[in-house]
């Protein structure tokens, strides 16, 4: 049978198997190495001891809802409806699939920025619509991997519908400036071209630095689906819990489709997180301290070794340039360093339509620092 679409297995899933085929230590997928926090564990476990497991609401648990809605007014400055403005949604995975179903029609363009996460595309095939690939850029004056804003202007046209940002950047872990969001916002002010935000990595951003949400600007806002994960927020990727908050007409419209999607999210599961974002609100502010604290004793581990970098801004993933070590690409080097070395990560050159030379291989930092340490090992003998 031939099947609508014709991309092949996703990245990740061939380099976990990879890893699991000859027992590496797994840093390519990017799911925490460790439980989410135990008085969590015990709130899920107490709502489905008790009478919440039937269906949720289609958008989700009022008191969820209304959580998400303080977050926002708390870290961005907006006021939203929680009821009529935040979808709760079978993680971040369906709210991206829900939203482009939503409002990208065939023949529709939608704009990605290289590297771009491999959700997107199938998402926008299925669609009917056609990609178009912005790479993100590097420059003397801004050596962060960031937007070519003449590029982006260059592509919009008529047809295009939405644009899909990804910050803080998967694979790269780059960061939005207050700057970006204008420029942004100049550029679109004469269309009706709508925006998703993936921001499931919003409260991972290190060095003093903030998380610029596009629910912080007011003009971008009006166009925005933004879209978050309580999976990578409380270390509970298997749970498949996310949000997309946009404001009432939007969320009307991606609702359409993720009633018929998934209708509605696991019950005790919502019930647990409300109770655990009321209870412990400063929670969330702990999170980008935990992070850095990993990253930067993982690059510590890395320096005596022949890889370079330069240190993430957000996420839990650390590029590394092996371009000291070998000449080879970067996916027969990652698939060499699995097999050979027992350590996975992902290749980022996957993540474009056309790959630059870059001899990068991402690998996730999400883990205890035992595995770290032992990843590390491995790597310095290269």
């Amino acid at each position: 049978m031939k099947s609508k679409l014709d991309t092949g297995s996703s990245i990740f899933t061939i380099m976990t198997e990879l890893s699991n085929k000859h027992d590496a230590i797994n840093l390519s997928q990017g799911f925490p190495g460790f439980n989410p926090d135990p008085r969590l564990l015990e709130l899920v476990c107490k709502y489905i001891r008790s009478d919440n497991n039937q269906y949720a609401p289609m958008a989700g648990i009022p008191a969820l809802q209304d959580c998400i809605a303080e977050k926002i007014k708390k870290f961005y400055g907006r006021t939203i409806d929680a009821r009529q403005e935040v979808t709760i949604c079978d993680g971040a995975t369906e709210g991206l699939f829900s939203v482009i179903q939503a409002v990208v029609y065939p023949n529709d363009e939608v704009i990605v920025f290289d590297p771009a996460y491999d959700n997107y595309g199938p998402d926008i095939v299925l669609a009917g619509a056609i990609t178009r690939h912005v790479p993100l850029i590097r420059t003397k004056e801004r050596n962060d991997y960031h937007i070519d804003w003449q590029k982006l202007k260059d592509t919009i046209n008529e047809k295009t519908k939405l644009i899909i940002l990804n910050f803080p950047h998967n694979p790269t872990g780059a960061i939005l400036r207050s700057e970006d969001l204008d420029t942004l916002a100049d550029i679109l002010r004469d269309t009706s071209i709508y925006i998703m935000s993936d921001e499931v990595y919003e409260h991972i951003v290190f060095d003093g630095k903030k998380h610029l949400s596009l629910a912080s600007h007011d003009e971008l806002w009006s166009r925005s689906f933004v879209i978050s994960s309580f999976g990578k927020t409380f270390h509970a990727t298997g749970w498949k819990v996310g949000y997309c908050a946009a404001p009432i007409e939007l969320s009307k419209e991606m609702r359409q489709i993720h009633q018929w999607t998934c209708y509605s999210v696991v019950t005790p599961i919502q019930h647990g997180l409300a109770e655990f974002m009321h209870t412990y609100p400063d929670y969330i502010e702990s999170l980008s301290s935990f992070y850095e604290a990993k990253r930067d004793y993982f690059c510590k581990l890395i320096e005596p070794s022949k890889f370079s970098y330069q240190v993430s801004a957000g996420s839990f993933y650390q590029l590394l340039d092996y371009s000291g070590i070998s000449e080879e690409k970067d996916t027969s080097f990652a698939k060499k360093l699995t097999e050979e070395i027992g350590v996975a990560s992902i290749p980022i050159s996957v993540f474009y339509e056309t790959p630059p030379f870059e001899q990068k291989l991402r690998f996730c930092f999400a883990k205890e620092d035992g595995i770290l340490e032992q990843a590390a090992e491995k790597l310095c003998r290269l």
